[in-house]
């Protein structure tokens, strides 16, 4: 199985476990009288069963990041690089929406704001930087399809 494969079943082994969840949650109580929709003890049994797939997939997946590529480093290294990368991104563009307040001028006695860092060069850090992390977000992508889980 292709990294990128495992990712896909641990998402929906991840639904799964949040379904059933939410489907004990709602059995477990009922009004006197009544019975439960769903039986809770096997809900419990079934979520705890998924639980042990996904951390036996995560394990898996774990092992294959941690591997070393052609280029010396690991996966792990790239999503660790590619997290910062998205923090950088995010923090320059919530420096240039700051930077982008609507004048509350009604006259010339009133408060002008005025942006106290270059703006433009922010701009194409930001611009920059997210060509970085499309092109490591490709990378990375390339690298689930190509990496078989042990």
């Amino acid at each position: 199985m292709k990294l990128a494969e495992a990712l896909i079943i641990k998402a929906d082994i991840a639904k799964k476990y949040q379904s059933l969840k939410s489907r004990l949650a709602a059995n477990v109580l009922i009004q006197e009288g009544n019975s439960p929709a769903e039986d809770p003890e096997r809900l419990h049994a079934e979520a705890v069963a998924v639980l042990g797939e996904l951390e036996n997939l995560k394990g898996s997946i774990d092992i294959a990041n941690a591997r070393p590529q052609a280029d010396g480093r690991s996966l792990n290294t790239l999503l660790a690089q590619r997290d910062t990368l998205t923090l950088r991104v995010k923090l320059l563009q919530d420096t240039l929406a700051a930077t982008q307040k609507e004048p509350e001028r009604y006259s010339v006695r009133e408060i002008k704001w005025v942006a106290t860092i270059p703006v433009a060069k922010l701009q194409k850090q930001q611009d920059d930087l997210s060509k970085q992390l499309r092109e490591l977000n490709i990378r990375i992508q390339e690298l689930n399809w190509k990496l078989d889980l042990d």
